[in-house]
């Protein structure tokens, strides 16, 4: 569906049911930019949930929000940062159709060039999950638009986080 065509009823809304009214446009609700690194991450995560609560997402739309950009976060700096450090550059909007997040780096490229799109990782017995392995999973399954490009010496991830129903 594209943003568009979505109607009056797709509108976000707060927690408290109020209407944000024409959101056609982006209007930006977090922009920051930090070095890559555990603590930095957990800090900008934690700034990103407070802010977001107080724009008056709802309970869901912020565990999902919260949920995906933790595991983008963390991808970049385990794996495009590894034991290095680098800066990273989040934002996102306010759209109808949900939050417009926009990441960019200056680490290693994803594999390919392409946003992952790996097997799930095999659990057996059930009761022994492995450590991870779901994060793109995660990514896929709780946003649209996902769109990776290199841009010179930064990778350019953006995506949309479509509001819970």
């Amino acid at each position: 569906m594209s943003e568009s065509s979505v109607g009056a009823a797709s509108r976000p809304r707060t927690a408290a049911g109020q209407d944000w009214g024409d959101a056609s446009s982006p209007r930006p609700l977090f922009e920051r930019g930090f070095l890559a690194a555990d603590k930095t991450t957990r800090a900008v995560l934690a700034d990103l949930v407070a802010d977001l609560s107080l724009a008056g997402l709802t309970p869901d739309d912020l565990s999902n929000a919260e949920l995906v950009l933790a595991e983008v976060l963390n991808n970049i700096a385990e794996h495009a940062y590894g034991k290095a450090t680098g800066p990273v550059e989040l934002r996102v909007d306010l759209l109808r159709a949900g939050l417009g997040c926009t990441i960019s780096d200056q680490g290693r490229s994803l594999p390919a060039g392409v946003v992952p799109d790996p097997e799930l990782p095999l659990i057996a017995p059930p009761d022994h999950l492995p450590e991870g392995g779901f994060g793109w999973h995660i990514i896929r399954c709780l946003t649209a638009d996902l769109r990776y490009a290199r841009d010179g010496d930064w990778n350019r991830l953006s995506l949309r986080i479509p509001w819970a129903d």
